[in-house]
């Protein structure tokens, strides 16, 4: 049976001209410098050495190098001969290694790897830094002569496709294998998530396909129930396992609809999302497991119950995490911003290996094919590739549906949105011109336009630093603003039944180094959590209320305490139905509200108020400060 042994540790490092130093990965060589504004951080190209000896590692027929990250343009040399290279930063990719390793010696291994960006590979533009570096595991796939095909676009070497049918289901399992003999027997095995085999087959070598069938199937139902199978496929001979593989999946069935959005297992199961940048405070996108359960922890806090991965393909681990929780995905490749004809290839071969390394999550139901390209060039050539990625997407994979988010510029008639089998519109009224109020009402209009059509929101926000207000206005980037903004696009959104989904933009704050905005250079905070994931800001709460279970209350502006006017406004966030404040312990009275938010004013009049909210069983507490003048330190000065 195959073996993975693990390559992160103890590989040298060194920059162009530069001194090596001892790294592990996950390793990026941009955490500082492309986090702190300037858009000067360093491209390039950098090496990774180490060396392996052939004798310590496990004994098998065949040895695979098996990268999970590496960005952007990387080659592998073994005692200096080049064994393989990949374009591309954020899929997995693997080589065979066997005869470049000396038998007897040390073999020394070396990566270069370079983030320039280019005209030939996407993203060719972009306002997040593209990352140097070899950023997620790397290892050493032990296997025998036969065995699953490794190097199948970066693919786990086994495709499942399950199909209701009634109360059960039929699951195909495709296997892909290298050098199987006629003698030997592949076996496919489906089990339960408590592990109780519930259906099995055995194929002869020549043998790809197999039908396996659940009976009473347990459906996967996002959210309320993400049960999940394993499917399981051996190698046998005489007897004995060669090789194996295994991988989760659930059963599903979903469809969109352009009235009443997106449905699961046959019923209404409206999707509220949020964005996600893979990137943290000084990691980069080097992230650690850990890193991974508290981002999943935040988001499900909120009570989300779907995600974009934007805008590139996501860890394995975190795809893992959304199928046992039961987020929904929409998953995307990075063609962003503009179309550049010379990198059409690139983005077609990142297109195949989104696919076909994700094809078993059942927690994925969209490809996302491109984001907020601009129609005013290439515009022929682009609908062309458009459409060549929409067809490859279907011949890859049958059961799931297209989307790209479009520029709100982009006409409701134009034919470049009906390509796909559904579009978002990225919307920023509010903060990208227009007012607050216009979303709802231009949706409106699209679904009139387009009765046929299934319509979503793929970003909207505005961003917010710790600067704050008690009239607060787009563009003051104060947190006040920021939750007036999503208070108010949660009413619009939330309450339209049509829109197949709705996803916040974005739920952490993460790099852009070329952007200096609201006075901190190097971020764009549109998220509702800080880069360092400590703040949550306080339209984290106002989702919260609307989508989480958990009982809380929640006491806005707790970073805004020294006010000088009067009256001052005092937002309470709560999932229950009743919120009563107290000011110095004098009730304000009770409120009810049919929106989770809850308004009070509050006399300003005493030098010290120190606020309780409560709501049946929860409380919380705050103060505000009677000031004479504003505080200098809360406003950004442009």
């Amino acid at each position: 049976m195959r073996q993975v042994v693990n390559l992160n540790e103890g590989w040298m490092f060194s920059k162009v001209n530069s001194a090596w130093e001892m790294v592990d990965f996950p390793h990026t060589w941009n955490g500082y410098d492309g986090q702190d504004g300037g858009d000067d951080y360093f491209r390039g190209t950098c090496m990774y050495s180490k060396p392996v000896r052939r004798g310590l590692l496990p004994k098998a027929d065949r040895y695979y190098i098996e990268f999970q990250g590496t960005n952007y343009d990387a080659s592998l040399y073994i005692n200096r001969v080049e064994v393989a290279s990949h374009k591309g930063g954020y899929s997995t990719w693997r080589a065979d290694i066997t005869d470049a390793l000396r038998q007897d010696e040390i073999s020394t291994m070396l990566i270069k790897v370079d983030n320039k960006i280019t005209d030939e590979m996407y993203p060719c533009e972009m306002d997040f830094p593209n990352y140097g570096g070899v950023y997620r595991d790397v290892n050493i796939i032990c296997v025998n002569e036969s065995h699953f095909d490794l190097e199948y676009m970066g693919s786990q070497g086994i495709k499942v496709t399950p199909a209701i049918k009634g109360k059960d289901a039929d699951v195909e399992f495709e296997v892909f294998t290298k050098n199987i003999k006629p003698e030997q027997k592949i076996i496919c095995v489906v089990k339960s998530a408590e592990g109780l085999v519930v259906s099995a087959r055995e194929l002869s070598a020549d043998e790809k396909k197999a039908i396996l069938t659940i009976e009473n199937v347990h459906l996967w139902n996002g959210v309320k129930d993400p049960y999940l199978y394993t499917a399981e496929a051996y190698i046998a001979e005489n007897g004995e396992i060669l090789d194996n593989v295994s991988v989760k999946f659930g059963c599903r069935s979903y469809r969109l609809d352009a009235n009443d959005g997106f449905i699961l297992n046959g019923e209404k199961y409206p999707l509220y999302a949020v964005a996600r940048h893979q990137d943290r405070w000084v990691k980069g996108n080097a992230l650690s497991p850990e890193d991974m359960d508290e981002d999943m922890a935040l988001i499900r806090e909120i009570g989300a119950n779907a995600v974009r991965l934007a805008h590139y393909q996501h860890h394995q681990y975190f795809y893992d995490l959304c199928d046992k929780y039961g987020l929904v995905v929409w998953a995307e490749i990075p063609y962003i911003n503009k179309h550049v004809p010379s990198a059409k290839e690139s983005t077609r071969n990142q297109l195949k290996e989104l696919i076909v390394q994700n094809y078993n999550h059942p927690s994925i139901i969209v490809w996302g094919l491109s984001n907020e390209l601009s129609l005013e060039d290439n515009y022929a050539d682009m609908t062309e590739n458009h459409k060549y990625l929409n067809e490859l997407a279907h011949s890859l994979d049958q059961t799931r549906i297209t989307a790209i988010g479009s520029i709100a510029s982009t006409a409701e008639n134009d034919p470049f949105i009906r390509i796909t089998d559904a579009v978002g519109y990225n919307l920023y009224y509010g903060w990208y011109g227009g007012n607050i109020e216009d979303n709802g009402p231009w949706l409106d209009n699209f679904h009139k336009l387009n009765p046929d059509m299934p319509i979503g929101v793929s970003e909207y926000g505005c961003e917010s630093l710790n600067w704050h207000s008690g009239n607060p206005v787009a563009w003051d980037f104060t947190e006040e603003y920021h939750a007036h903004f999503h208070e108010e696009l949660i009413k619009q959104l939330y309450t339209r039944d049509y829109l197949w989904i709705r996803i916040c933009w974005n739920m952490f704050d993460y790099a852009a180094d070329g952007r200096n905005e609201g006075g901190m250079p190097g971020q764009n905070r549109k998220g509702l959590v800080t880069i360092d994931r400590k703040y949550k800001k306080d339209a984290f709460y106002a989702y919260k209320a609307w989508l989480s279970d958990e009982p809380f209350v929640h006491i806005g502006g707790k970073r805004y305490i020294d006010r000088h006017e009067e009256i001052a406004k005092v937002t309470v966030y709560s999932n229950q139905p009743e919120v009563e404040l107290f000011a110095n312990g004098v009730s304000l009275g009770k409120q009810t509200s049919d929106v989770h938010f809850f308004y009070f004013d509050v006399p300003n009049n005493v030098k010290i108020t120190q606020l309780k909210a409560m709501a049946g069983e929860c409380e919380d507490t705050s103060e505000i400060h009677k000031v004479s003048q504003p505080n200098p330190a809360y406003i950004f000065k442009k």
